[in-house]
């Protein structure tokens, strides 16, 4: 499986079937300024999208006819099963921000979690529904979600082998939240890829969970 970080919380996953998934496709033209990661201009088969804000659910710029898939429940495409579980992206039950979706998508044998704008720490029956997991996509950033602390905590609960940070602040992400360092300070098994592509494979999984941190793609 090839997992790509194209910026913000979008990612690119190819699996070894050649299936294309693209994760919260982001509208840099809604946040003028402050968004300048380039669009993504590639077709793909399917697009999930974690809830309905403009820097997540932007697939009128996507290519081509994907599946879109939202909300929570079991979806299959492609040869991928996909399952959704309710959240929050505050931690007052959504009534600041709404509700977010967090996607398990299961392909080749591993199980990755993309929590999309998860606002807070996972209660049992939430972690218990998603399950353990072998990688995980997990906000850092703070203000507007989870932050490095509590990235860190839900990490533990669904048993990541394999964290990659996302939405954080970047030279081209001007929002009001902490960059990837706040999160990756002090830990151990910290890996800067120096690239946006991470290849993985289900019999190749670190035995000790390690953080890697991706450059954004565009």
């Amino acid at each position: 499986m090839r997992i790509q970080f194209l910026g913000h919380a979008s990612f690119l996953i190819t699996t070894s079937a050649g299936t294309k998934i693209l994760t919260d496709p982001y509208n840099p033209g809604a946040y003028p300024g402050v968004i300048s990661y380039s669009v993504f201009d590639e077709p793909v088969d399917i697009v999930t999208i974690s809830h309905e804000h403009n820097d997540h659910k932007a697939v009128h710029l996507i290519k081509g006819h994907p599946m879109v898939i939202r909300g929570n429940g079991k979806f299959s495409a492609h040869g991928v099963e996909f399952w959704g579980v309710e959240t929050f992206h505050d931690a007052q039950h959504g009534a600041k921000r709404g509700r977010n979706t967090v996607f398990i998508i299961s392909a080749d044998d591993l199980r990755i979690a993309h929590m999309g704008d998860l606002g807070h720490v996972l209660t049992a029956d939430q972690a218990s529904e998603i399950g353990t997991v072998d990688i995980v996509m997990i906000p850092t950033g703070g203000n507007f979600t989870i932050d490095a602390r509590q990235a860190a905590t839900v990490a533990g609960q669904i048993g990541a082998k394999i964290v990659i940070p996302m939405h954080y602040r970047t030279a081209k992400c001007a929002f009001d939240i902490a960059g990837v360092n706040e999160f990756t300070e002090g830990k151990p098994n910290v890996t800067l890829q120096k690239s946006s592509v991470l290849e993985v494979a289900a019999g190749q999984l670190p035995a000790a969970q390690q953080i890697i941190v991706l450059e954004p793609a565009l």
